[in-house]
């Protein structure tokens, strides 16, 4: 399915860029501090995911290697460096092994090689197809964030959450379905670009062993792990992550 995903451009038109992909259930803004952060030296360019944001609503189901190529598709023939979170995180270990040489880059955030639990993505489409993303929204504190951050920022908690409320059913379902099938675990060691693997301490539903399976299986990888943060660990401590995504990018 050829896909046409919304996105917007921040920063210089010159300058290398940077293509984010967001988690599930979430929109282009989740990136939000990363681009007031990079955007004075990079074209930081963000996308929706299919029913989230802006980009149109879907009914069948998608797989991750779709997703990848719509996310290819917004930044046509031009090289880039890749940043994503969950869903996003897995779109970048696809690019970082069939991307080509367009990819220079990959930073994949909470995100796994093989889900954990996937038999129970099917059920988490059927359920959201039947009643709607605001199903979801009662799982989110303690899983996308800590209950600490909410606490603190509870604007900050409604933004996600109103992320989340707006995402359309079909698109979100078809999402979870490229989750539950998707696994990469033997094709990371043609990874051969440099890569930079996160995990947020307190994430329950990509926890650290998740992520270190996927740094150890790239070549070269670089593992992080950010203290008192969970899911979103870029919206949650967007300080300690941007400081690892610049000396990233600077080594590249």
């Amino acid at each position: 399915m050829a896909l046409d995903l919304h996105h917007v451009a921040d920063g210089p038109e010159s300058a290398p860029v940077v293509l984010f992909g967001p988690s599930l259930g979430t929109d282009l803004h989740l990136f939000d501090a990363q681009v007031a952060a990079l955007s004075d030296r990079f074209r930081c360019v963000r996308f929706d995911l299919p029913g989230h944001g802006g980009s149109p609503d879907v009914t069948d189901d998608l797989t991750i290697a779709e997703l990848a190529e719509g996310a290819l598709a917004v930044v046509g023939d031009t090289d880039f460096h890749y940043v994503g979170v969950s869903i996003g995180g897995a779109i970048g270990q696809w690019l970082g092994v069939h991307g080509g040489e367009r990819v220079r880059s990959i930073a994949v955030l909470a995100t796994a090689a093989r889900f954990p639990n996937p038999e129970a993505w099917p059920q988490r489409a059927a359920t959201v197809r039947e009643q709607g993303t605001e199903a979801m929204v009662a799982s989110r504190p303690g899983t996308w964030y800590v209950e600490d951050w909410a606490r603190r920022d509870p604007a900050g908690e409604k933004r996600l959450l109103d992320m989340l409320r707006a995402a359309k059913p079909g698109g979100y379902a078809a999402c979870c379905a490229a989750v539950g099938a998707f696994d990469i675990r033997a094709e990371l060691g043609s990874v051969s670009v440099p890569a930079l693997v996160v995990a947020g301490a307190d994430d329950p539903a990509t926890p650290p062993a998740t992520l270190r399976e996927i740094a150890d299986a790239v070549p070269g990888a670089e593992y992080a792990e950010i203290a008192d943060a969970a899911h979103l660990l870029n919206y949650e401590r967007p300080d300690e992550v941007n400081a690892l995504l610049e000396r990233h990018l600077a080594r590249v």
